[in-house]
């Protein structure tokens, strides 16, 4: 029997940063997003041989050990370790586990669409399904967040777990004592395919970590810029206000918030922009672009641009001049699942 799972990787729209503490446990956070039909994948296959093997196709890694209760973090394959660890420690009564669990996934770490997080939702999901875990929408996400932040010792935010187990559009509150609330919108139909042909989405080519972003973000908060909180601030006003202008189906104000909300964000930290990106963002408002903004944490990876449906041939032919990628897309209702395959 194998065990395969996916979770979709999604779209930060507006308020990502304001998930991340010691923000949201002093202020509250607000986020806006959207998962989008770029996935993260894994299977599980339980052996009979006393090994735990763990690969990642799409990084060219490979783990092999002897069956253990932990593995230690070692930066191969942590995210693996981490969700096995936890698994064993909480649900297995501390009693090892033989499997081979094999992933990949549609977008590289440090692009920007959540796909470290998702990952982790991903897999944990599989070991749900495995092991038959009375695990919850909220139980996931809660769980991914403490094994990716807590356990492994990531910086980040909610945002990512959250969205990769639910899915859909959805307009997300964070609260202190790691309390979230996850509103799913319900985006009319015709508003969603409006969106959906006035968004572009590029990348970069360039792959960056976010935890060195999110630490001098958390550290320029922690010392009382007041630069730094106010932009978290705005950005948080921002996800309510976009919320409003998409279920209203004002795209063209959306894309306003959109970009209201990249100058915001760049005065987080000091490597959330750079001149390549600003390149970009600047070919793309002369190919007529009404607003673009960096997914993610910032530095690189992919950026979501808000342009007029007439308009959106020459924006992509302008982008395509440049190093990097414009990736097709849909946006995707469907949270993590997990299935069973006969063998």
């Amino acid at each position: 029997m194998l065990i395969r799972s996916k979770a979709p990787l999604r779209l930060g729209l507006a308020g990502g940063g304001s998930d991340v503490a010691p923000y949201c446990d002093q202020y509250g956070g607000a986020v806006l997003n959207a998962t989008i039909n770029l996935s993260s994948f894994c299977t599980i296959e339980p052996l009979d041989d006393g090994t735990v093997r763990f690969a990642a196709h799409d990084r060219e890694e490979v783990f092999t050990a002897p069956t253990a209760p932990a593995f230690t973090y070692d930066g191969l394959l942590d995210l693996h370790k981490g969700v096995y660890n936890r698994v064993v420690r909480d649900f297995n009564d501390g009693e090892p586990l033989s499997l081979q669990v094999t992933t990949y996934s549609d977008a590289p770490a440090g692009s920007g669409l959540g796909s470290s997080s998702t990952m982790v939702v991903a897999i944990l999901t599989a070991y749900a399904e495995l092991l038959h875990l009375p695990l919850g929408e909220y139980d996931v996400a809660q769980l991914a967040f403490e094994i990716e932040r807590e356990d492994i010792g990531l910086r980040g935010g909610a945002q990512d777990q959250y969205a990769a187990t639910f899915g859909g559009v959805n307009f997300m509150e964070f609260h202190a004592g790691k309390r979230v609330i996850v509103n799913p919108l319900r985006v009319k139909k015709w508003i969603l395919s409006e969106l959906e042909a006035s968004t572009v989405l590029y990348y970069t080519g360039v792959s960056r970590s976010s935890d060195k972003i999110i630490a001098q973000q958390i550290e320029s908060y922690k010392s009382g810029s007041g630069k730094s909180v106010d932009a978290v601030h705005q950005l948080k006003r921002d996800a309510g206000d976009m919320k409003e202008a998409l279920l209203k189906g004002n795209i063209r104000r959306f894309g306003e918030i959109l970009g209201r909300s990249w100058e915001a964000k760049r005065n987080l930290a000091d490597q959330i922009s750079n001149p390549e990106i600003e390149a970009v963002m600047a070919t793309a408002m002369d190919a007529g672009a009404w607003a673009g903004k960096v997914s993610g944490a910032g530095g690189g990876g992919f950026i979501v641009f808000i342009v007029d449906p007439v308009h959106r041939v020459q924006l992509v032919r302008a982008l395509n001049t440049l190093t990097g990628d414009v990736v097709p897309f849909q946006f995707e209702a469907d949270g993590a699942t997990a299935w069973n395959v006969p063998t």
